[in-house]
């Protein structure tokens, strides 16, 4: 099996965080999320990934040392692909089109989920879905009653069902759906100015094609900060267990830990109390502080920071008061001097 990740957009409801950093490559609880991403889709699946390919914008040779990093944990060869500009998802899928051979699960990476069903394979696809309150802002799908999709609805206007896409598809045949997206983009077949991955899915059902669902339990945003601190604290909870194990290199001296936390390689935390729901990236520094339901990434260094609900770059500084703030990397916010600078 192959998975394909589209994750060339710049994740600008992100900002600051993703200036520096794809959006998909911020660490969530230790972990880059994408690298959580492929590994869940790994458990549901069942099986050996042979490869994995990453489309991507220009983010330079990093970014792609860091995909093929990801890759090879798994396993997997790691390939990568550029899409230079935004038209859309069918169009993403596209610029993998070399990889496009199998059975392949096309994952775009901007959420993660749990689940716990085992991936069936004798449909010629299975879409993720979630039951949610207010279907009006997803793309949604409609069933038949022996459960297997008959429509694909985007952003209704009135309800048609409550069953939301959450980005994640299997498809038994990625050639059969690759012919449906040269087709549409030969046809020139676009939904406000793009191409749709929804329109050679409806086109695929409507020759024939049966499409089952993939319920999952939880489906986490990683949208913008506040919703990108939330999954922090249920991943966090998720693996409370594997999470109680600090390092043996960091440093916690005359401080208070509320699980479930998560302290990285070299960590230093002295006369502070931590938690519930925070992540701390590898050598950072927090002293006299108090800080929880937070995301704090690595080589930074937090001073008098009475901090919740707040994210805080790699390689920053905060010297500071009782704030929620949202701090990109090798950002510097001192509320201990004069004034404050940034």
């Amino acid at each position: 099996m192959k998975v394909i990740v589209p994750m060339a957009g710049r994740g600008s409801r992100l900002r600051p965080h993703t200036l520096t950093v794809p959006k998909p490559l911020i660490p969530i609880a230790g972990k880059p999320i994408v690298q959580r991403l492929v590994e869940d889709i790994a458990k549901v699946a069942g099986e050996t990934i042979d490869e994995i390919a990453f489309i991507i914008g220009d983010f330079g040779p990093e970014v792609e040392e860091s995909l093929m990093k990801i890759a090879h944990s798994l396993g997997a060869k790691g390939t990568v692909y550029i899409q230079d500009e935004p038209l859309g998802t069918a169009h993403a899928i596209k610029c993998a089109e070399q990889s496009m051979q199998g059975d392949v699960v096309v994952a775009f990476a901007d959420t993660l989920f749990r689940a716990d069903f085992v991936l069936d394979k004798n449909s010629d696809g299975v879409i993720w879905v979630k039951k949610v309150e207010d279907p009006s802002a997803f793309g949604v799908v409609k069933l038949d009653d022996y459960g297997f999709i008959i429509d694909f609805v985007e952003k209704p206007k009135t309800f048609v069902s409550d069953l939301a896409i959450i980005g994640i598809y299997y498809f038994k045949s990625a050639e059969t759906l690759m012919a449906e997206i040269n087709d549409i983009m030969a046809k020139d077949i676009k939904v406000s100015g793009e191409y749709q991955l929804t329109t050679a899915l409806e086109n695929l059902r409507q020759r024939g094609a049966k499409f089952s669902l993939g319920k999952v339990d939880d489906w986490m945003d990683c949208g913008n900060k506040n919703a990108t601190v939330e999954t922090n604290w249920k991943i966090l909870e998720y693996e409370r267990e594997e999470m109680s194990h600090f390092p043996a290199s960091a440093e916690i001296e005359n401080c208070m830990i509320i699980p479930p936390c998560y302290i990285g390689e070299n960590v230093k935390i002295k006369n502070s109390k931590i938690g519930p729901g925070v992540s701390i990236g590898k050598n950072t520094i927090v002293i006299n502080s108090n800080i929880d339901n937070s995301l704090i990434q690595e080589n930074t260094v937090i001073d008098h920071g009475n901090l919740s609900n707040s994210m805080i770059g790699s390689s920053a500084q905060y010297y500071g008061v009782a704030r929620e703030i949202s701090l990109g990397d090798y950002s510097v916010l001192d509320f201990l001097s004069k004034g404050g600078n940034q």
